[in-house]
């Protein structure tokens, strides 16, 4: 193969947005490194270079939505509408992850360029995560990812609690890859590729060496249920939520939920279509047992972190109703979960971040007694996520909640259905106790509030959104739809 053979098969103009990305990654550690600011510009200098980064990474994103699939180095990389349309969605939760974080780490003295380097590198690995279009490269960018959230987690090196969370989400995060690597290397045996597009073929027509494709099968999904919280592989959630600095909790409950969707549609609505027998039985078992213990073990929490941490593994259950329906409205309704919740998430973190203050982490639930009488404004921001996030009309998570039932309730899944919309009834319960403390108990803390002003301003458009978009789904559904439908 001669150097313009090999450059054609490469299609570098491809993932330009991913080179965009990684170029500035490089920019942002040369400042870093060499800068000899002050503290407090250096801060602002580095965030600002990183939201330039991400907007330039956007604007060669967005006219490549309505393009056909495009493959570059060798057929492993793929952008489709689809990836295109998560990798959007990503790039704005991480742009508010920095925008929502500055004050909170400065105040403790833990913002760094380390910081912002770590985060655009787990940026790159969930865009990989979302085009791989074989089974080295989603680990790849599983991994870039998954590194750089533990190293994040620990980033707070003076406090056991963020050290001891590292350290649990790091051994159990290690124990989940070698599951999912496992399992992908089973499926190797049985199919003798890597690659998406042949596995799928070769599942699909010839089933070669089933029992062996189906005991890989298992272990995917075990990796997968891991990496998504959901039970029976959700111990690490509340621990890691609880223990990590909220800034870094935001950043896990919003972006990476979205990458871990695309990097399920991957590996199992496109390279394991032929088996969705056995993985749909799966995911039954696991959306069923994560919606039950996540609304039924939130309740009983008084750290509001964790109870968001809970109330993560039950929408990650809801999530896996569209996935499980096997069709393309279940896909689509999947998506369009995942970056309802991704957005509902950011706003919760968000608040916390913005009612704590240095030597204070407004975590507590008691914290948020007697809000309306502290900051009326600030309470029915809070009032909207919880509406939102109970699923209750006519706010985002209502929609979100309705499009997956209906894609499972399409598919079959009548009883299921039923069970998750009890359960949803029940959980609302604890949503509905954080709107109780707010505006019917007296405050317990009458502390003026100090976020800055920006800050404000832009975790009101983000709460705001929650309803704009519950009043008007038909948007974002349709361009969801779109993109499943064009991707596969």
């Amino acid at each position: 193969m001669n150097a313009a053979t090999a450059l054609n098969t490469l299609n570098l103009g491809v993932t330009l947005p991913e080179l965009i990305l990684l170029v500035g990654v490089l920019v942002v550690m040369l400042y870093d490194l060499f800068s000899k600011a002050d503290a407090a510009h250096r801060a602002f200098t580095l965030e600002a270079l990183a939201l330039i980064v991400l907007l330039t990474v956007g604007f060669t994103l967005v006219p490549q939505f309505a393009q056909p699939a495009r493959t570059a180095f060798a057929g492993m990389f793929v952008q489709d509408a689809m990836g295109v349309a998560l990798k959007v969605a990503i790039l704005v939760a991480v742009a508010l992850t920095l925008v929502y974080s500055r004050a909170y780490l400065v105040a403790r003295r833990i913002y760094s360029g380390e910081f912002v380097m770590l985060l655009l590198f787990a940026t790159l690995g969930m865009m990989v995560m979302v085009s791989s279009n074989h089974f080295v490269a989603l680990y790849m960018g599983l991994e870039i990812l998954a590194l750089s959230s533990y190293t994040m987690v620990a980033l707070h090196r003076d406090s056991a609690v963020s050290t001891e969370a590292a350290m649990k989400y790091f051994i159990l995060g290690a124990l989940a890859s070698g599951l999912l690597l496992y399992g992908m290397s089973m499926i190797y045996g049985a199919t003798g590729s890597l690659d998406v597009a042949r596995i799928a073929k070769t599942v699909e027509y010839s089933r070669a060496n089933d029992p062996l494709v189906l005991f890989g099968l298992i272990f995917v999904v075990a990796g997968l249920a891991f990496k998504l919280g959901a039970v029976p592989f959700h111990m690490w959630v509340p621990d890691v939520y609880h223990g990590a600095p909220t800034a870094m909790t935001l950043f896990i409950g919003g972006a990476p939920k979205i990458a871990a969707f695309g990097f399920i549609m991957r590996i199992l609505a496109d390279s394991l279509n032929g088996a969705t027998a056995d993985w749909q039985m799966m995911l039954t078992i696991l959306a069923a047992l994560s919606i039950a213990l996540g609304n039924i073990v939130a309740i009983a929490q008084t750290n509001l972190k964790r109870m968001l941490a809970y109330s993560t593994i039950s929408h990650m259950g809801f999530l896996l109703l569209g996935v499980l329906a096997g069709t393309q409205n279940g896909y689509a309704a999947g998506m369009f979960y995942a970056i309802s919740y991704a957005l509902m998430s950011i706003a919760g973190f968000g608040m916390i971040l913005l009612l704590s203050r240095e030597g204070f982490e407004a975590d507590n639930l008691d914290d948020l007694k007697g809000m309306n009488q502290r900051s009326p404004w600030i309470a029915f921001l809070v009032l909207i996520i919880m509406f939102s996030m109970a699923g209750i009309p006519p706010f985002l998570g209502f929609w979100a909640k309705l499009a997956v039932l209906e894609g499972a309730l399409g598919a079959g899944y009548l009883k299921l259905v039923v069970f998750a919309v009890l359960m949803s009834v029940i959980g609302a319960y604890y949503y509905l106790r954080v709107v109780k403390l707010m505006y019917f108990d007296p405050p317990a803390d009458t502390t003026p509030i100090a976020a800055p002003a920006f800050m404000r301003a832009l975790i009101a458009v983000n709460v705001l959104a929650l309803l704009v978009l519950g009043l008007l789904p038909g948007g974002l559904l349709s361009v969801c739809a779109s993109a499943i439908q064009r991707s596969f």
